[in-house]
């Protein structure tokens, strides 16, 4: 991931269609901005409508910022043919939240392995070029807890620091959720800190 803290790279929005060639056989890479694993299925299922004539459709991804997950899937490809050669992209471009995948129409000639994983690699570098490729900062959420009285105390922080609100229930116990980038947690956390009766606690997502 990248050196600077609090930020990460990703794909701005999805792209592709980009077709790579090889001995009449056919490649079409496609990237995906991916929040979570529920993402993956419905556009790899909406892929096989679109290429109706694709032998496989195999793709890779990587989620999240500190603790990151991701898999490769060669769907029938020999094993490590083709998702972890567009997983290898994913890497090299240094991104997260992310989906790649390409459909393959077979044209005829056998590749081989090693020509599988050069075409596969290929195809995602491909896409990944055509991609726009924008750097995020990275969001904690913390939950804010405290008394009615104290409300102006807290939102008078709130709004000197531009905290964006998520979530919030006004009433004698009141509860807001607050969205702080990760570069000012310990700033913001010993602001609320310094006001007696109101507790802070962040949330995992």
């Amino acid at each position: 991931m990248d050196n600077n803290v609090g930020l990460y790279k990703t794909v701005d929005d999805a792209s592709g269609g980009i077709l790579h060639k090889d001995r009449q056989s056919k490649f079409y890479a496609y990237v995906f901005p991916i929040v979570n694993e529920k993402d993956i299925k419905p556009i790899i299922d909406n892929l096989r409508k679109m290429h109706p004539t694709a032998n496989h459709i195999c793709y890779a991804w990587r989620i999240g910022i500190e603790n990151q997950r991701y898999r490769a899937n060669d769907d029938g490809e020999p094993n490590n043919s083709a998702g972890m050669p567009i997983y290898g992209q994913i890497k090299s471009f240094d991104l997260t939240n992310v989906l790649i995948a390409v459909a393959r129409v077979f044209g005829g000639t056998k590749l081989g392995v090693g020509g599988l994983i050069a075409a596969y690699r290929t195809a995602a570098q491909l896409a990944l070029e055509s991609s726009t490729i924008i750097e995020k900062s990275v969001k904690v959420k913390y939950e804010l807890c405290f008394t009615y009285p104290l409300l102006s105390k807290v939102m008078r922080i709130i709004k000197r620091n531009s905290l964006e609100i998520k979530k919030q229930d006004m009433s004698m116990e009141c509860t807001v959720v607050i969205s702080v980038l990760l570069r000012n947690t310990f700033q913001i956390e010993n602001k609320f800190k310094a006001i007696q009766g109101v507790s802070i606690s962040r949330l995992e997502d």
